[in-house]
């Protein structure tokens, strides 16, 4: 292991050791620059030591910044204290900003930002490998610039006044070098850069670059980004001298576009490292990598039992499935600066199996105990985790294989978690399921207290309410401390009592699953000596028509009196005294809707009523439209049309048939002669239960020929005449209905026969005037029928 120098890995969270400059490039980067310069042997400010921060050079804002604290790079998104293929990086430094400034001129410009170190290369042997490595990431605005004025960063390791080539590398936009030097609208290289590891970021550059065809506004804003990668070098050829690293980042060299990187360095001077787990699980996937070099080679040996899984081992990061054999991985890299071979012992370790559970059982909920066995296993318990939803698993803090689940009120589901070694994931076993049956609850028996009279056969049923669990059988007493099982045995949860002759209790036993059984609390039966009412009833339930009557008959055998419970358009009730038997009660019923009418009778001793009911079914009412009153002139046949709610096929009648062609049709036409001056007709629909509606219709014969009669005066807001409508006679459409005001504006029209004007314009009332109106309909013979006149509307 070989030290590397001082702070070389910022460390110490500054810039002591380094040197670092900002400037001008109005002149170009490099020595022509414009350049503020902090040396490494100076304080801060004006120095590097203790420096955690250098502003831009001549303007405000922070062009070198050690960072201390990850986040995430606004444009890239990537973090900017990187971890790469495991290797946590502890700092790293920003150098740049979105600084820019357009001006060629005096002290602006674009501007440079860079830090260098000095290392004195050990005076070891020059065959023992002394590397470094740094990992960097960037952001660069794309200015349309030839590509040697575009924003770009770069590393430079130098020796003297040489270059060590191989190890300084520089990245920038690349472009087609299609305009003139200093201008824009260079065509960027897009595949070149793609191949070169940018992306496009989703985020526009804040800047607003002029348009180059002068059409003002915002001229393309693309930012592209490259995330962190890793580079070594290897300066063992120059034992015993001293070399500098330097990083710089520069704007476009007319100075409106930024660039910004980022650079974080190891701290191992010791060689090549591979990166990766030397115990990983069987048959995992693995990754193993090893810092890259700039125009390297690569070389990569596994264990004959592992399989590579990446595309090929010419690359400084290979994918791999862990096999079941320890073995060696070996990397191998060159490139003209650097000559190296690492190697390191992996081992595999089998997964675990999470094994069979056994010990499924039924328990009762409280005080209860289960034992569970783990078998089949490979590898140790961890934990063992248990839900009683499914959802939510608990902690169990058991490590051994054999668990007892007590107490459990609830079903749960237990699983044991088994892990093999510290490398490979945690299996669980299969389930084991302890259902909990909840404790038996008898309820309670309801009601509790009921009366029987001698031949009393409704009202006794018993039926159990508020248990948990099975009823297993029925249980009687007639001292309420002996008690006999029913036989044979009734499961039901109801018992309508029957047979007995003295008062008796009764109670279930009830049992849920497993758990022990439990009584109900008691009902008690009080029998009475006494006979119950009787009686004969009909009917029980009758249909009706709207409107008409339903009657209901009783004829008590037994009982001393009686009562109607629901009288609402009930008569003939009588008085409820029951004198002798048998007494015949005939009540009428006339509901408007379906209706029960509860007949209640008492027996004077027995505290029980003999409750009947009459259920009376009230058809819907038939609800008959014949039309509206009409006009007609003599001998103009007249279409009748008569229609009812009822959809189960009406039969129609008219009456009387006087003019119609036949009074059985719901449509039949209706000639009336001069002789005639008025006739109404009245139909009748009858549904096919006998059921029926009726509605009439007044037809009015006029001796003159078809015409329309229009009022010469109306009243709105009155009683009566508040509409002005004409009145067609022997006419079978109308064309128009038109009402103008004294300026001859429109306010009201209408087509519709029977149809008029209510005195209002635009929603406002019309004051007492004077209108003009005009109709046109067509009689019934085809011809046409035109009028026109004033009217008075009077308020």
């Amino acid at each position: 292991m070989q030290a590397c120098p001082v702070n070389i890995n910022f460390s110490s969270g500054n810039l002591t050791h380094w040197d670092a400059y900002t400037g001008n490039n109005r002149n170009g980067n490099g020595p022509r620059a414009i350049m503020e310069r902090y040396d490494s042997t100076v304080q801060a400010p004006g120095g590097t030591k203790g420096a955690v921060a250098i502003n831009e050079y001549s303007i405000s804002g922070v062009g070198i910044q050690i960072i201390t604290s990850s986040s995430f790079d606004y444009f890239g998104g990537f973090p900017t204290i990187p971890v790469i293929n495991g290797y946590q990086y502890n700092y790293s430094i920003k150098l740049g900003s979105t600084a820019v400034s357009t001006s060629n001129n005096g002290a602006t410009g674009g501007y440079i930002r860079g830090i260098s170190y000095r290392i004195n290369v050990p005076a070891t042997p020059v065959g023992q490998p002394y590397t470094m490595t740094y990992a960097y990431a960037m952001v660069l605005e794309n200015g349309t610039h030839n590509s040697d004025e575009q924003p770009m960063f770069s590393a430079t390791l130098s020796t003297g006044d040489s270059i060590i080539t191989c190890a300084s590398p520089s990245y920038l936009l690349p472009t087609l070098n299609n305009t003139v030097e200093g201008g824009r609208g260079a065509t960027l290289d897009t595949a070149a850069a793609l191949q070169n590891g940018f992306s496009v970021s989703p985020r526009l550059s804040p800047n607003l670059s002029p348009d180059p065809n002068g059409l003002g506004g915002a001229y393309l804003q693309d930012v592209w980004t490259k995330g962190w990668r890793e580079v070594t070098f290897d300066l063992s050829p120059y034992r015993g001298q001293q070399v500098s690293l330097t990083f710089e980042s520069d704007n476009c060299i007319p100075g409106g576009h930024f660039a910004y990187a980022y650079i974080a360095l190891r701290n191992s001077c010791a060689g090549l490292l591979i990166s990766g787990d030397t115990l990983v699980c069987i048959g995992s996937n693995v990754t193993y990598s090893i810092p890259a070099l700039a125009d390297a080679t690569y070389g990569w040996d596994i264990p004959s039992s592992w399989t590579l899984t990446s595309r090929g081992t010419s690359s400084n990061i290979i994918q791999v499935t862990a096999g079941n054999q320890p073995g060696l991985i070996i990397a191998k890299e060159q490139n003209g600066c650097a000559h190296l071979l690492d190697t390191i012992k992996v081992n595999s370790s089998p997964p675990g199996v999470g094994g069979n559970l056994s010990g499924d059982a039924t328990v009762c909920a409280g005080n209860n105990s289960s034992p569970i066995i783990l078998t089949g296993n490979v590898g140790n318990v961890s934990k063992w985790i248990a839900s009683s939803d499914g959802v939510v698993w608990n902690d169990i803090p058991n490590l051994s294989n054999n668990y007892t689940a007590t107490n459990l009120n609830n079903t749960t589901v237990f699983k044991a978690v088994v892990q093999n070694g510290t490398v490979c994931a945690p299996d669980t076993s299969s389930p084991a399921v302890i259902t909990v049956d909840q404790k038996s609850v008898g309820g309670l028996v309801n009601p509790q207290n009921i009366n029987i009279c001698d031949g009393q056969s409704q009202g006794g049923l018993l039926t159990l309410l508020g248990n948990t669990g099975g009823v297993i059988n029925w249980q009687s007493s007639t001292d309420n401390l002996n008690w006999s099982d029913f036989n044979p045995v009734d499961t039901d949860s109801s018992y309508a009592v029957r047979g007995i002759n003295v008062s008796t209790d009764y109670r279930t036993i009830v049992k849920n699953g497993v758990c022990p059984a439990d009584t109900s609390e008691p009902a008690s039966v009080q029998i009475f000596h006494v006979p119950f009412p009787q009686a004969l009833s009909e009917p029980a339930d009758t249909t009706i028509c709207y409107g008409t009557t339903a009657y209901l008959n009783a004829s008590v055998t037994i009982g001393t009196s009686y009562a109607w419970i629901n009288t609402d358009e009930l008569t003939n009730q009588g008085n409820g005294v029951i004198n002798s038997t048998p007494y015949p009660v005939n009540a009428q019923a006339t509901p408007l809707a379906t209706t029960d009418y509860v007949l209640s009778i008492q027996n004077a001793g027995c505290p029980n009523s003999l409750m009947d009911t009459f259920h009376v079914n009230v058809t819907p009412p038939i609800i008959v439209d014949a039309g509206r009153d009409t006009a007609v002139v003599a001998n103009q046949p007249l279409q009748l049309n008569a229609s009812s709610n009822d959809s189960s096929g009406d039969t129609f009648t008219w009456s009387p048939g006087t003019g119609l062609n036949n009074p059985d049709i719901p449509n039949p036409v209706a000639i009336l002669g001069p002789e005639i001056s008025t006739v109404k007709y009245t139909v009748r629909a009858t549904a096919a239960s006998g059921c029926y509606g009726e509605n009439s219709i007044e037809v009015k014969v006029f001796k003159t020929k078809p015409d329309i009669f229009v009022p010469n005066a109306f009243t709105p807001g009155k009683s009566i005449n508040n509409i002005f409508r004409p009145i067609p006679v022997g006419i079978s459409s109308l064309q128009y209905f038109r009402i103008y005001n004294r300026w001859g504006v429109l306010v009201y029209s209408t087509s519709q026969m029977g149809q008029g004007w209510d005195g209002t314009f635009a929603g406002k009332p019309q004051d007492t005037d004077t209108f003009v109106w005009m109709v046109e309909g067509t009689d019934y013979t085809g011809k046409i029928v035109a009028k026109k006149g004033t009217m008075v509307l009077i308020r």
